[in-house]
């Protein structure tokens, strides 16, 4: 059942396989999503408990089309908060980062 499969456990265990991280001088484009119909409203479905929508924060290599491992955003924050994190977690170095408009608030630090 895909309500079940633990999807971060599922794309790290992918990437690993296939040897997918981002290389010096490669371009990372960032952007959140919400997962259209992620969201459970009902309460009488014991397989699925009701949840709000999925946010999910992806990086796609540019210049191999692939797409890393994305990254769960709470669901008691956004897009904007979560990006420090995300990026301090895939922990590259000479990657170039791009971000939309929505990601370019003056705050954003990925250091405290």
């Amino acid at each position: 059942m895909l309500l079940k499969l633990d999807y971060g456990e599922y794309s790290a265990a992918l990437a690993r396989f296939f040897g997918i991280e981002a290389l010096p001088g490669e371009t990372l484009a960032v952007d959140g999503k919400v997962l259209r119909g992620s969201y459970q409203l009902e309460r009488d479905n014991p397989d699925s408990p009701p949840h709000p929508a999925i946010l999910l924060v992806s990086a796609y290599l540019v210049e191999r089309g692939l797409i890393l491992e994305p990254y769960q955003v709470n669901h008691k924050t956004n897009e904007i908060k979560a990006l420090p994190e995300f990026i301090e977690q895939l922990a590259l170095k000479g990657v170039v980062i791009a971000f939309d408009a929505v990601s370019t608030q003056k705050n954003l630090s990925t250091h405290p």
